[in-house]
């Protein structure tokens, strides 16, 4: 994992050398209208974020604590196996403008199926969920505590089309991709190390189609994620990524004629 020093100045090179995030000299009309009405899109349910937004106020708060089984890499700033739910809140959660970003993926393509791999305090998933994809979220958490936390939480606030599974990701994942129907969103968010990030991605390749969206985190989170990450865009299924430092966007759709990568500011 790098130091904050080593992210700051990486993230200070994606500043100086990625394309403007307003679209300009961008030349894929693709990646253009994706610019314009995804990225800077304005497509918002208003009750929904605002009802996320409390709920993240309230879990911010909250003294609860949860015993955590990390399965992957672990947290990168809080290593006990005992952490209160506002600490998960405050550090684990995604930022609701990276949330509201899926959302709006989800909406503008349509997307009818949604996996996610590390549902956490279940933030992220809230926005994927009232997207309203077809045939709902799986979410999978390999702290069993975290998931029966966040299990119970939707379950009282009336969230249906969620479904969260407890355990090891390679253990859920096949069964997981296999059930999802027409166009898919795979969020892998959670054992951000190389290969078992790339094991995620080949399982995924197995039933992805032209439509479909894969979303990585964390990319440039260590020298094994950036080395995963640039495996991945490689990869000759791959037509097009989009680096927004934090995540990385994967596309496979047949229509570009050659291999594009991005990087964006966002």
């Amino acid at each position: 994992m790098y130091n904050s020093f080593q992210l700051a100045w990486k993230f200070l090179i994606y500043l100086l050398t990625s394309s403007n995030g307003k679209g300009h000299g961008v030349h894929s009309p693709f990646v253009f209208d994706f610019i314009v009405h995804v990225l800077r899109g304005k497509q918002v349910d208003v009750q929904g974020f605002m009802q996320i937004e409390a709920k993240r106020r309230e879990l911010e708060h909250s003294s609860k604590v949860l015993d955590v089984l990390d399965l992957g890499a672990g947290s990168s700033f809080d290593k006990k196996s005992q952490r209160t739910v506002s600490s998960i809140a405050k550090r684990a959660a995604k930022p609701s403008r990276f949330a509201r970003l899926f959302y709006r993926i989800i909406r503008y393509y349509q997307i009818d199926s949604v996996l996610e791999l590390g549902t956490s305090l279940g933030l992220t998933t809230r926005y994927l969920t009232i997207a309203e994809p077809r045939h709902g979220v799986i979410s999978i958490e390999g702290a069993p505590a975290i998931a029966h936390f966040t299990a119970k939480s939707l379950a009282e606030e009336g969230i249906r089309n969620t479904t969260i599974l407890t355990g090891d990701f390679k253990d859920h994942l096949p069964g997981a991709l296999a059930s999802m129907k027409g166009s898919k969103l795979v969020f892998f968010d959670g054992n951000h190390q190389y290969q078992p990030t790339l094991d995620y991605f080949q399982a995924a390749l197995g039933v992805i189609g032209d439509e479909d969206i894969l979303i990585f985190d964390d990319i440039h989170w260590s020298k094994d994620m950036e080395k995963a990450w640039s495996e991945i865009r490689n990869n000759g299924k791959v037509s097009c990524t989009i680096d927004l430092f934090f995540i990385g966007i994967v596309f496979f759709r047949k229509e570009f004629k050659e291999k594009l990568d991005f990087s964006i500011r966002f």
